[in-house]
C-alpha cells in the first residue's frame, strides 16, 4: 500500500493524529527536500527525495512488492497534487490518501472568500496567460516569484491592470506572510522577499464579463458571424466549463472568441484556409485573452495525423464542432461527424440555397433541430428609419448519440 500524506508549512504540528501516526510507523518516506525537512525526529523512517524523475520513481513503487511506502505531498494531495498522479499510475485500491488542509482553503480563509466562489488555476504546467480572466476571483497555484510578475504583465496587457493581487506565502506556517498590490504595480518587478512557496489570490478588475461582443470588437474583413446570429449559435453549441470547440471555416474567429469567454477553461481550435483571416483569428485571440489554436483548411487538416483517445496530434478532440463556412465542401459534414465524439454537439449555419438543402438532408437523416433566423437592422432612410434585412441563416444543431 502507498500512503500519500498531505503536510502543510506548519509541519508535524499541523498534522491530524492519523497522518502523524502513519508517518511515525513508516519505514521509507518519499518527498521533496522541503517536505522532508518538515518531519521531526519522531519519524524514524528512511527519507528519500523524489529527484528529477518522479514518475519513474512512482513506477518503481507500483512494480515493487516491498510493502507499505509513504509519500509526502503539499496540503491536499488530490487538489492539483501528487495524490491523483499516484492513483492514476498505481490504481486507487493500492493508494491511501490522508489530506491536509489545502493551500486553496487557507488562502480563501485569509481573503474572506467562500471556497466555492473562487476558481482554482494551476500554473504548474500552464502559461501564466491561462490565469487571465475578465472578472471574478481565483486562487492561482504559482511556480515562484517569476510567475507573479508574468501574471501581472499578462493582466495589465489585457486591460486588467487594476486587478488586485495578494501573494500568500508559507500559509499556515510560522513564516506566513502576505503581499498585496495591483497587477500594474508589479509589471516592472515584484518584492524580493516573496517566497517561492506561495499562492496568488486574484480579484479581476475591472469586472468585464461580456458575452455577445459587438461586431466592432472583432477584427474582420466582413467574414464574421454577426452578433445576433452569434448569440443564437452559442446557445446551440451550449459550451460547458473546460470544453473545446472546433470552429470550421472560422473566418475572423468570432465564434471561437465567444466560446472561450463563456466559461473558465474553454478553448477553441480554428480551421481556416485564408491566410489573412488566420492572422485575424490570432489578433482577436490576443485581444480578448483567449486560447485559440489556428490550423489550415478543413476537412484536410482533420486527417493530417491519426485520431487517438486524446485527439488529433496538435488538434484537441472537440466537445463541439461549429461549421460556419464550407458546409458544401466535399466530405465536410462527413468528416466533422466522424471526428465528433459521442455526446458532442454539431452546429452548422448556412446562408445559400445549396448549403441549406444539404443541412435539410442531414437533418432528415440524423435528426436534431433545424431552425431559420432572420434579423433586421434599423438604418436611416432620408429623415426616417427603415429596416434593412440581413441574410437569413439556416441552422442545424444535433447531438451525436
Amino acid at each position: 500500500m502507498i500512503f500519500v500524506v498531505g503536510i502543510g508549512a506548519d509541519g508535524m504540528a499541523g498534522l491530524a493524529p492519523a497522518s502523524a501516526a502513519e508517518l511515525r510507523r513508516a519505514t521509507v518516506v518519499y518527498g521533496s527536500p522541503r517536505q522532508l525537512d518538515l518531519l521531526d525526529d519522531s519519524v524514524t523512517a528512511e527519507r528519500r527525495e523524489w529527484g528529477k524523475h518522479l514518475l519513474q520513481t512512482v513506477r518503481k513503487l507500483r512494480d515493487s512488492d516491498a510493502g507499505d511506502v509513504h509519500a509526502l505531498a503539499s496540503g491536499d494531495p488530490m487538489l492539483h497534487g501528487l495524490g491523483a498522479t499516484i492513483i492514476r499510475m498505481c490504481g486507487a485500491y493500492r493508494v491511501t490518501v490522508l489530506p491536509h488542509v489545502s493551500s486553496v482553503t487557507l488562502a480563501c480563509v485569509r481573503m474572506g472568500w467562500s471556497v466555492q466562489d473562487a476558481e482554482v488555476i494551476s500554473l504548474m504546467t500552464a502559461n501564466p496567460r491561462t490565469a487571465v480572466r475578465r472578472g471574478g476571483q481565483a486562487i492561482v497555484l504559482s511556480t515562484g516569484r517569476a510567475a507573479v510578475r508574468a501574471l501581472a504583465i499578462m493582466l495589465t496587457n489585457a486591460g486588467r491592470g487594476d486587478s488586485e493581487l495578494s501573494v500568500l506565502q508559507q500559509l499556515g506556517g510560522p513564516d506566513e506572510r502576505r503581499h498585496d498590490a495591483l497587477a500594474r504595480d508589479w509589471v516592472d518587478g515584484v518584492p524580493d522577499d516573496i517566497d517561492d512557496l506561495h499562492v496568488i489570490a486574484v480579484r479581476y478588475l475591472p469586472d468585464g464579463r461580456v458575452w455577445g461582443l459587438p461586431d466592432t470588437a472583432i477584427i474582420n474583413d466582413g467574414q464574421i458571424t454577426k452578433q445576433p446570429i452569434r448569440l443564437a449559435t452559442l446557445a446551440a453549441l451550449a459550451p460547458r466549463p473546460g470544453e473545446r470547440l472546433w470552429d470550421v471555416g472560422a473566418g475572423s474567429g468570432s465564434i471561437s472568441v465567444e466560446w472561450c469567454l463563456t466559461w473558465p477553461g474553454c478553448t477553441a481550435v480554428a480551421f481556416e484556409s485564408n491566410e489573412q483571416r488566420k492572422s485575424f483569428i490570432g489578433l482577436n485571440a490576443s485581444a480578448h485573452v483567449v486560447d485559440i489554436k489556428v490550423h489550415g483548411e478543413a476537412p484536410e487538416a482533420f486527417h493530417d495525423t491519426r485520431l487517438g483517445d486524446d485527439g488529433v496530434d496538435g488538434v484537441p478532440r472537440p466537445s463541439a464542432i461549429f461549421v460556419g463556412g464550407g458546409v458544401t465542401a466535399p466530405g465536410m459534414l462527413e468528416a466533422c461527424w466522424e471526428h465528433l465524439p459521442v455526446g458532442g454537439r454539431l452546429v452548422a449555419n448556412a446562408v445559400t440555397v445549396e448549403s441549406e438543402a444539404l443541412l435539410a438532408q442531414w437533418h432528415l437523416r440524423l435528426g436534431g433541430e433545424l431552425r431559420k433566423f432572420q434579423h433586421y437592422q434599423g438604418e436611416p432612410l432620408g429623415d426616417f428609419t427603415t429596416w434593412r434585412p440581413a441574410l437569413p441563416v439556416t441552422q442545424w444543431a444535433v447531438t451525436k448519440q
